[in-house]
């Protein structure tokens, strides 16, 4: 397995970097450290000129990185060991990380994000555009957030093809040891099933510890707010959500009301896969 976990230098930056150090122990994978970057060309510069100038400042850039990541292994008292640091340049951000990760077979992307605020605010960041957008699937870790034992993963569903989607949930919860709960907001005049039958067969067919929790959405609120009380409610959790591209059962979260135009307010890391994948 590998994680590619990205950095813009800041103190805020290192939260995604603790929690994939953390991760990387459990799951033996291996960890990329990467920092996209854009580098203007003068336009008095001549192509010889540019290159000598890109030369000097990736390595400055290299070195720069290599001393953030080995500070904090030694702040978490882990051995860094060989410490692999690559670099992107780009455009935006989010091109860099997801060029990087797409063309060199990365399983997770982890960074972090500075999480609440306005809807235009948080789909404007980098964490919202790969959210968003990336084929591959993105751990955000709240900055705020100190790496802890993981126990319950709560895996937001619309069940529509919750039986693909659950074997990559209990593929990441495994290493944890954590129990999956699995929260359905229905729309009224949605068809309710049995909850009790699903849940016996969920345990039976994938044989892990499932409990399920079927919830009516109160459509005089945002969904978003359901879903916060869900998390709430499990502690020392990781939120498991798939997305689509466009009109997506995560647009409906964040998008369902006018009057609460509120993003996301992480306090625990998400993980965000893209349904179409």
């Amino acid at each position: 397995m590998k994680i590619l976990v990205t950095t813009d230098f800041s103190v805020n930056s290192k939260a995604g970097l603790r929690f994939a150090i953390s991760l990387s122990k459990l799951r033996k994978a291996e960890l990329i450290f990467l920092h996209s970057y854009f580098l203007p060309k003068p336009t008095t510069w001549s192509d010889a000129t540019y290159s000598d100038y890109e030369k000097i400042e990736k390595l400055k850039l290299l070195n720069r990185l290599n001393q953030f990541v080995t500070a904090v292994y030694k702040a978490m008292k882990v051995p860094s060991g060989k410490i692999k640091c690559v670099l992107e340049q780009c455009l935006t951000p989010e091109s860099g990380i997801m060029n990087y990760a797409e063309t060199n077979a990365i399983d997770y992307i982890c960074m972090s994000t500075r999480g609440a605020g306005r809807i235009s605010k948080f789909f404007g960041t980098t964490a919202g555009n790969l959210i968003t957008m990336s084929q591959v699937p993105v751990v955000a870790i709240p900055q705020n957030y100190k790496t802890k034992n993981i126990t319950h993963i709560l895996y937001a569903s619309d069940l529509k093809n919750y039986k693909q989607e659950l074997k990559k949930v209990i593929e990441f919860a495994k290493p944890f040891k954590a129990s999956i709960e699995v929260f359905h907001f229905a729309y009224p005049g949605e068809p309710f099933m049995d909850k009790n039958l699903l849940e016996v067969y969920l345990k039976k067919q994938f044989k892990h510890n499932i409990t399920l929790h079927l919830e009516n959405t109160d459509l005089t609120k945002a969904l978003a707010a359901n879903l916060q009380k869900a998390i709430a409610s499990v502690k020392q959790s990781i939120v498991i959500m798939f997305s689509e591209q466009r009109r997506t059962f995560f647009q409906k979260i964040f998008l369902s009301s006018a009057s609460e135009s509120i993003a996301f307010d992480a306090k625990v890391p998400m993980l965000v896969f893209n349904k179409t994948v």
